[in-house]
């Protein structure tokens, strides 16, 4: 599953527009806006602090929030936010509504596992991450946080595709007339062909000896 879910305080704003923003903004607030299930869009004002450690601190996107509305608790899945391109702070925020059978479009991280497991890593071969993400499709209370892809027994040329990833129930690739590559492992320059490597160790033991004979 994804990050542990929270909730957060808010009150609602009777009025939207630019000047309403930005008077909430004036008071240390952000605006946002709850949308979907069917419902009107609710404009709200939500604690500046409280949503910027919240979006700073990782998973934001995929994890389900409970959301009181003076008083009245609103399920939700953060869908996008902006941020103030000079100081970093968020300037609005767009929440999606949680009905018990809304499902999601979001973007899921790839950890890499067990890459001291992989004869050609060991070899000098070097993780090519094609995707560090896949978006999925998938109940909104079943996001996973992330998905595994696991090294163990790869080699140099290998690639690894969407296929090869063990998917929660539900979890479905957005991506699904073909089988993606997530990964590749691919050769180093700094790596000597084996080849080469051989003629070079036989001609070090053939010139040893004579360098004992002067």
């Amino acid at each position: 599953m994804s990050h542990d879910a929270y909730e957060l305080k808010a009150e609602a704003r009777e009025q939207v527009g630019k000047g309403s923003a930005r008077a909430v903004r004036r008071n240390g607030k952000v605006p946002a806006v709850i949308y979907g299930d069917k419902q009107p869009p609710l404009a709200i004002a939500l604690n500046y602090k409280d949503i910027f450690y919240k979006i700073h601190g990782g998973g934001f996107l995929t994890t389900v929030a409970t959301i009181d509305v003076d008083g009245k608790k609103i399920q939700v899945l953060p869908k996008d936010f902006q941020l103030d391109p000079v100081k970093d702070f968020p300037v609005h925020v767009d929440f999606l509504r949680i009905g018990k059978d809304t499902e999601v479009n979001v973007d899921v991280p790839v950890h890499f596992i067990n890459e001291d497991k992989s004869p050609g890593i060991k070899r000098g071969g070097v993780l090519n991450i094609v995707r560090h993400e896949v978006e999925f499709h998938c109940p909104a209370n079943a996001i996973p946080e992330f998905i595994t892809v696991d090294l163990a027994g790869t080699d140099i040329g290998d690639s690894i595709h969407i296929s090869a990833v063990k998917l929660p129930a539900g979890v479905k690739p957005v991506i699904s007339d073909r089988d993606f590559t997530i990964a590749t492992i691919a050769g180093s320059s700094a790596m000597k062909p084996e080849t080469e490597a051989t003629t070079e160790a036989a001609a070090t033991e053939t010139a040893a000896p004579a360098a004992e004979e002067k």
